[in-house]
């Protein structure tokens, strides 16, 4: 099922996607670093820095994301579509929430544990984003014969 958010024949959803993950998880990891008191105050910089760039990162990606959303056609695809962009929009909410919450309390750990949450949602929706692609055939279009 070929994808209308693509170039060349490639879709723009999974290219973008690596960013913001890499970021996030850096960023969860930049926290426990800070908390378990193996570095300084730095650590908490890197992990707000990072999770602002997963941010707008994800905001990107979810563009090419929303264009593909709508042209499934499938109702069992665009049920798991529907979960992957639920999971995947709450794991943003959460970053947002945590980002917003270190202006507050930028030491506390209360931010550590929304991120946390974040990054388990977004596994979640990256399971029904790989079924998306593994079952449903969502952006694979047959090779090319030449």
């Amino acid at each position: 099922m070929s994808t209308p958010a693509s170039v060349a024949r490639h879709p723009l959803h999974p290219i973008l996607i690596p960013l913001p993950i890499g970021l996030w998880v850096f960023s969860l990891v930049a926290d426990l670093v800070f908390l378990a008191g193996w570095g300084g105050a730095t650590w908490k910089a890197v992990a707000w820095y990072t999770m602002g760039g997963g941010i707008v990162g994800a905001v990107l990606a979810a563009v090419p994301g929303l264009i593909d959303f709508f042209s499934i056609t499938d109702r069992r695809a665009g049920r798991v579509a529907l979960l992957h962009m639920i999971c995947n929009g709450t794991a943003l909410l959460l970053f947002v929430v945590s980002f917003v919450m270190r202006f507050r309390d930028p030491l506390g750990a209360l931010p550590v544990v929304v991120a946390a949450l974040g990054v388990a949602t977004l596994g979640i929706g990256g399971w029904f984003g790989g079924e998306l692609v593994f079952v449903h055939g969502m952006g694979v279009k047959p090779p090319i014969r030449r």
